[in-house]
């Protein structure tokens, strides 16, 4: 019975021993989290009470990396966030490319058939007067559908490669590189976002170049595919688009940022002091501004996706072998001029509304949208 008891005695102290071992290394513990994630918040009951702060623990408010960005929890930006942004770039991208769709008839007529469609007003007279008002709406559904999907990719790509990289540096980094961010992040998403936009694409041109080619959006590209193979239906324009789409959409991600900070800088406000209209009428502003740019910088590869995507054009050989004769027989002023007022009309108009509705879907999903902030500046 003694051998027992002092068993147990012994036993009793190694247990007790190693529990306070194990409290008192707690005060030497280190988070595996960054400690530029969080910013402590020290509540008005303990300030009150006069209670020594540095020393009490404190419930932490995370703060996110990307330039200081104050977010009320850890999930403020999680895969819910990121298909938020992604619905709400589907929506703006497919309304206002769907509504703009008279225009892109108009502008893709003036780029294959210049001599016949020599302006915007008379190029809409005569594809009413030829063909009906309803010939207009060609290529709708294509376009409609096409770029739903590649403004799912496009604008939640974006928000999803500004967040990450933001991570990667600290608040200070992340505001000296905010430009280099959206042009990264851009050109990233909008490289997959391209590879499920393409063959609809190619869809919408073989539409409005030859209306009676099909009926239909799939009888179009079954008839395509038929005849011309996957491959050579539906990417043969797969180069010219991302010549097209990268350059304008790094543009367009870069030009209205910057443009946005600087009309904020002009009212003396950050966009978390002014209203939703007010935050509003400074994207669709700083959308035009977006949009006018991207489109001179896109319009050269975008004539060659168009003359591309139209039967017979730049001979029989290869992709690259046909896009060399159609530029030799283009000429670089044309390509750069042909159409080009009617575009910046179209992408002016087109970003802006893309920039509101992407403002406002968000909005309604109870996303905070993602800003960059300099750290120097209290937010």
């Amino acid at each position: 019975t003694n051998l027992l008891r002092a068993d147990f005695q012994t036993r009793l102290e190694l247990v007790t021993e190693g529990h306070a071992r194990a409290r008192d290394n707690m005060g030497s513990f280190k988070s595996y989290f960054p400690s530029s994630l969080y910013r402590p918040r020290v509540s008005s009951r303990t300030a009150c009470q006069g209670l020594d702060t540095s020393t009490t623990p404190a419930r932490s408010k995370f703060v996110h990396p990307a330039a200081n960005f104050t977010a009320h929890s850890a999930q403020e930006f999680d895969l819910s966030y990121f298909l938020k942004g992604a619905l709400a770039g589907g929506i703006c991208c497919s309304v206002t490319h769907g509504a703009l769709t008279p225009v892109d008839v108009v502008k893709t007529r003036m780029q294959l058939e210049p001599l016949k469609y020599t302006g915007m007003v008379s190029g809409f007279q005569k594809v009413i007067a030829e063909e009906g008002a309803g010939a207009l709406l060609t290529g709708l559904g294509p376009t409609a559908f096409g770029y739903f999907v590649q403004g799912w990719f496009k604008f939640g790509g974006v928000e999803y490669f500004k967040v990450q990289a933001s991570q990667k540096l600290t608040p200070q980094q992340t505001w000296d590189n905010r430009n280099s961010i959206y042009l990264g992040s851009a050109a990233a998403a909008e490289f997959i976002a391209d590879i499920f936009l393409c063959p609809l694409e190619s869809t919408r041109i073989r539409l409005v170049s030859n209306p009676t080619y099909a009926d239909s959006m799939i009888g179009c590209m079954s008839k395509m595919a038929a005849e011309e193979g996957m491959i050579g239906a539906f990417y043969s324009g797969f180069a010219p688009i991302l010549a097209k789409q990268i350059p304008y959409t790094m543009t367009k991600f870069a030009v209205q940022g910057i443009a946005a900070e600087k009309i904020y800088d002009s009212l003396g406000k950050k966009p978390k002091e002014m209203s939703s209209s007010e935050n509003l009428s400074v994207s669709l502003a700083s959308g035009v501004i977006a949009g006018v740019a991207a489109a001179i910088i896109s319009h050269p590869a975008d004539t060659l996706l168009s003359k591309i995507n139209k039967a017979g054009a730049g001979g029989s050989g290869g992709m690259l072998s046909r896009l060399g004769n159609i530029a030799a027989e283009t000429g670089m002023w044309k390509l750069c001029t042909q159409g080009l007022a009617a575009r910046c009309v179209m992408i002016g108009t087109l970003t802006a509304g893309q920039f509101g509705l992407f403002d406002i879907v968000m909005q309604a999903t109870g996303a905070t949208k993602f800003h960059f902030h300099d750290p120097a500046e209290e937010h």
